[in-house]
Formats: C-alpha cells, structure tokens, sequence
C-alpha cells in the first residue's frame, strides 16, 4: 500500500487520475533508462513510487501540449542525427587527408 505521496497531494498537481498513471508510468520508465533525477533524494526505491515523487515536489509536470512537445523532441533527434552525419563526414576528410 502506498502511503506517500498521498493520492490528494498527487491529483493537487495532477488534473486527473488517468493523468496522473499516464505521467508516473513515462517518467518511471525514463528513470529506468537511465535519466537524470529531478530531486536528490528518493524514499522509494522503486522507480514508479520515484516519479510519484518527483510529481509531488512539482519537479515533473504533464505537458499540456504533447503534440508540441513530440514535434521538439522529433527535431531535437533530427538535429543530433545530422551532427552525427556531419561529424562522421569531417572524419572521413580527415582520414582521406593524412594518407
């Protein structure tokens, strides 16, 4: 049974319950990939009771455009991609240069 956060400080910061699964469910799974944490120490060990509580300290929000949010982060990798293109590039010149 999960005493805290508490389930009225969460839907305090939250709109909805359905939001609030939503939102705790991505970040947990951002936090077990690898992704930094937003506040320094945790009670929970586990990663779910973690992003619940990053939810509580206001640190994690729901996004109230994810479709704004998806086309950043698509042009973000598209970026990353082409420097990674790029980088990959200028290497090849440098290699073709010293034979």
């Amino acid at each position: 049974m999960m005493l805290k956060p508490s389930i009225d400080a969460l839907l305090d910061r939250v709109n909805s319950k359905y939001s609030l699964v939503i939102l705790a469910s991505k970040r947990a799974h951002e936090l077990e990939a690898g992704a930094q944490a937003t506040i320094e120490n945790f009670d929970s060990v586990k990663t779910v009771g973690q992003a619940l509580e990053e939810i509580e300290a206001e640190t994690i929000v729901n996004d109230p455009h994810p479709e704004v949010k998806r086309a950043r982060l698509q042009r973000e990798e598209e970026e990353r991609q082409a420097a990674k293109e790029q980088e990959q590039k200028d290497m090849e010149a440098k290699v073709r240069q010293n034979q």
